[in-house]
């Protein structure tokens, strides 16, 4: 009898962290079964034209316009489809910065952390910036703070970054009035990790959810504007912010 009272704590030392911790991954799977789709406008916008030629990857989807020099890598937000990001990235490379747009496991960044990599070694282009939305930006400028080697800035969409970023890099960090996700904190810590060379651009009615076409997110504030504005003018403040520091 005591041997096997024995046995049985012997077994219960891994058998309940095992337990919690198939719990705690169940859960997560259930929890992220649920995220935000991309509309109509979205899937729309993956179609290629004159202008912009639209494919499928390996890494996900590549927007390729005019340029042959500069492109983004873009990693989505949090629990949102990938192809939600369509229109503001295919405007992009319309404008004049091709776009890598990267599918995440499970719809969350921080599990494809280095799928930058990816993306960069399949196109041939002479500076390569990284940035995402919300939680993709973040996870993006981590990138950018391990490979400061590798790309020339970081775009952050109402996004922040919590490592300091090397002063050779540009950042770009845009955000809405209305968004009801990022905080003053957030934004105030953003300025403390931003390299020399950064430019903060506000969008006057811009919340956090329409960077994307995926609907209206939770606790999100009620945008001013539509939102072909919102990405209309972040496509702009982009480029003219790397045009000024001639990148």
């Amino acid at each position: 009898m005591q041997r096997k009272r024995r046995f049985n704590r012997r077994h219960l030392i891994w058998i309940v962290p095992l337990a919690l911790v198939l719990a705690v991954g169940i859960a997560f799977l259930i929890y992220s079964a649920f995220y935000y789709h991309a509309d109509a406008a979205a899937l729309d916008a993956l179609r290629s034209d004159g202008k912009v030629q639209v494919s499928r990857t390996d890494y996900g989807w590549y927007f390729d316009g005019p340029s042959e020099a500069d492109a983004l890598v873009f990693y989505p937000g949090a629990k949102v489809e990938e192809t939600a990001y369509a229109p503001l990235l295919r405007g992009l490379a319309e404008a004049g910065m091709d776009a890598c747009l990267v599918k995440m496991p499970l719809h969350f960044a921080f599990l494809g952390a280095d799928k930058a990599d990816g993306a960069m070694k399949a196109h041939a282009h002479a500076r390569w910036f990284v940035g995402g939305h919300s939680l993709g930006g973040a996870i993006a400028a981590d990138y950018a703070a391990r490979h400061a080697d590798r790309v020339a800035g970081v775009v952050l969409l109402g996004a922040y970054g919590t490592r300091k970023l090397d002063d050779r890099l540009v950042e770009v960090a845009i955000y809405g009035t209305e968004d009801g996700l990022l905080s003053e904190a957030d934004i105030a810590r953003a300025r403390e990790t931003a390299p020399a060379r950064f430019v903060e651009h506000v969008i006057p009615g811009g919340n956090h959810a329409q960077f994307g076409n995926y609907g209206v997110q939770s606790r999100d504030g009620t945008a001013a504007i539509s939102a072909e504005a919102q990405q209309a003018e972040t496509i702009r403040a982009i480029l003219e912010a790397l045009a000024d520091f001639g990148e």
